[in-house]
């Protein structure tokens, strides 16, 4: 049923800043990226490269995969330098190589390059799927990153620009 998973700036140096639903946020990804992968399924990972003395430069500790979700060499990596992981990058000419329709689409951080990802996406006609607490943020001053999350999950995302679903779901689905 899914085609692709996207896993879109889960960097060492954002983790290390502690988002919101932590614990969770990483055990939720770490069961997508280990169904796809047991499924033969492409999984890509987005990294933001910040430029020269920011926390995420190309090469840095604080650019890498997070550790807890390493990819392997059959992952497809994919560098980015906007908000959007499809500007300028070589993600949409990756995911018509391996005809995919069907994504799902998790990572860092909601309202930003999630958010903008997932609109691009759409967009471009893909059927995105939101797996419930695969995507987190920060708390800021206007709201706590867990409310941030699910206003976007539910009142931005859901039947408008993807579907989203439990992770029991994602299982059911996964397993058809």
């Amino acid at each position: 049923m899914y085609d692709a998973l996207l896993v879109i700036d889960v960097q060492t140096a954002l983790m290390e800043e502690h988002p919101c639903n932590e614990a969770n946020f990483i055990q939720n990804i770490k069961e997508l990226i280990e169904s796809f992968r047991t499924n033969n399924k492409p999984v890509l990972y987005v990294q933001h490269n910040g430029g020269i003395g920011d926390d995420l430069e190309h090469g840095s500790k604080g650019w890498s995969i997070y550790q807890e979700i390493e990819p392997v060499l059959s992952d497809i990596m994919i560098e980015k330098k906007f908000n959007s992981a499809f500007r300028q990058t070589a993600l949409k000419e990756e995911l018509d190589k391996i005809n995919a329709k069907n994504i799902i689409i998790c990572g860092m951080q909601t309202e930003y390059c999630i958010d903008v990802s997932v609109k691009v996406a759409f967009e471009y006609g893909y059927n995105i799927t939101i797996v419930k607490n695969s995507t987190t943020t920060f708390d800021n001053d206007f709201s706590q990153g867990e409310k941030l999350t699910k206003y976007y999950e539910y009142k931005i995302w859901n039947n408008r620009y993807a579907t989203v679903i439990s992770q029991k779901e994602f299982k059911d689905n996964m397993n058809k």
